[in-house]
């Protein structure tokens, strides 16, 4: 099977002189083999043939003429005496507004058995936005999810991790934000999932109505390792595309901590020196390069990146989320099946949300400011005080709070998501007790009959 001519991806251009042709593999090691070129760059691909057909391998070391390759297909099959040819150029993904409504693996093959697309060959994994073309972010993108729009706004050219445990659902929290939030263009980009999990990200989006707006790209738990690391640069590639075109594009990228731990692996097989509990040394360096790509572009389109990281055991200090959350501009914390007020946090917030309505700031920290009250609440009552009739205000609210605003099931519009949150003050409190403004509370109290 030749990979080269059944995706998007790695099929020379017309003019491009393929490199000389290498008879002797040095070594293989798992599925890094080496062997000696010159006038070879890092990151380009090569066609590794041998008696099973052709495999793509990806040059991801460089030691005088040593050259050390990534195998695509894995290491199994290929002897020493197989050929390896240098194509002279890095991976390449192909774009247009074809891409639309299609789902590609990691290697650029059709999973959807739609037609491969070969023309207008991009690469990927180039640098990031120069910072003079950047302009400010000063946009919302809106969701339907109160505990994101209200409390902790997601941004237009934003970076965010979704910080989450296994057994969390942030996969779908990502499809529904898919569906749902006001932007052009969907770039999906799974990695390391469940064959299942695949198939709920495409039927949800499918039967929703977002498909046509989404181009995904998905690596399997089954697929070859490298493949994982292909996804963000392809996703991230396209994105920029499409934002140069004017379009606002949001990449949700599913799960950076396997993208971390096939990083890893691949450092082991390579016996590079390993840095924290084993990952390579440059793990931050490599994730910045990727969530660097968020942009809102000065005369064109913008970049948003939703990434989600799972926290084995749940530890934030764990290498992958500790270095994510010097990277990007906050974070949301999915914990309990509920995006958590105190864990979660969008910087940017503050830009938009002066914009929106006048009371959205005064609201946003006087209900979260009552719920911290509602949560001291709790731990009293656990430990047996008696409860005085404010706490049993307190009690009352928080339930409320959290059923009716914090439940992801919840859907409803910013300004619907506003009324609610006054709604929701007013059956429990007095005006005066919420602590809010005056004027606000003329404007916005629910009116009694």
């Amino acid at each position: 099977m030749v990979l080269r001519d059944q995706g998007i991806l790695n099929r020379p251009q017309a003019g491009r002189k393929m490199k000389k042709v290498y008879s002797k593999i040095e070594s293989i090691t798992g599925s890094v083999i080496t062997v000696r070129a010159e006038a070879v760059r890092y990151g380009d691909l090569a066609e590794v043939d041998t008696v099973f057909g052709t495999s793509l391998a990806e040059v991801n070391r460089l030691e005088n003429d040593l050259v050390s390759l990534q195998v695509f297909a894995g290491g199994r099959g290929i002897s020493t005496g197989d050929t390896v040819r240098f194509l002279g150029h890095p991976m390449e993904v192909s774009f247009s507004e074809n891409l639309m409504g299609r789902v590609f693996s990691g290697s650029g093959s059709p999973r959807d058995k739609g037609p491969t697309l070969r023309e207008n060959l991009i690469p990927i994994g180039g640098p990031s936005v120069n910072p003079a073309q950047r302009i400010i972010p000063r946009r919302m993108i809106r969701t339907g999810i109160p505990m994101i729009d209200l409390f902790n706004t997601l941004v237009v050219s934003q970076k965010l991790p979704i910080f989450s445990v296994s057994g969390e659902p942030y996969n779908e929290l990502l499809a529904r934000i898919a569906m749902q939030a006001e932007v052009d263009v969907i770039v999906l980009g799974g990695m390391g999932l469940k064959y299942d999990d695949y198939l709920f990200f495409k039927d949800t989006l499918e039967e929703g109505g977002a498909l046509s707006r989404t181009v995904m790209f998905v690596h399997t738990a089954s697929d070859p390792i490298v493949e994982c690391l292909m996804i963000p640069d392809m996703s991230l590639a396209v994105a920029e595309q499409f934002a140069l075109q004017g379009k606002d594009v949001l990449v949700l990228l599913t799960d950076m901590t396997n993208f971390s731990d096939a990083m890893k692996e691949i450092s082991i097989i390579q016996e590079q020196v390993p840095s924290n509990r084993g990952y390579p040394g440059d793990l931050y360096s490599q994730l910045a390069a990727r969530y660097e790509k968020a942009v809102d572009f000065e005369a064109a389109g913008s970049i948003t990146i939703l990434g989600v990281t799972t926290m084995p055991g749940d530890d934030v200090t764990h290498p992958v989320p500790d270095n994510t959350g010097y990277i990007t501009e906050g974070q949301y914390y999915l914990k309990g099946g509920r995006i958590e007020p105190f864990g979660s946090l969008s910087r940017l917030k503050q830009q938009v949300n002066g914009k929106t309505r006048a009371d959205h700031r005064a609201l946003m920290d006087g209900m979260i400011k009552l719920y911290s009250s509602y949560k001291d609440t709790l731990e009293k009552r656990a430990m047996g005080f008696i409860m005085s009739p404010w706490d049993n205000k307190l009690l009352k609210y928080g339930e409320q709070f959290e059923r009716e605003m914090m439940d992801l099931s919840v859907n409803i519009p910013l300004e619907r998501a506003l009324d609610l949150g006054w709604e929701i003050l007013a059956a429990s409190f007095s005006p005066e007790e919420t602590g809010l403004r005056t004027e606000l509370i003329d404007k916005f109290w629910p009116k009694t009959n």
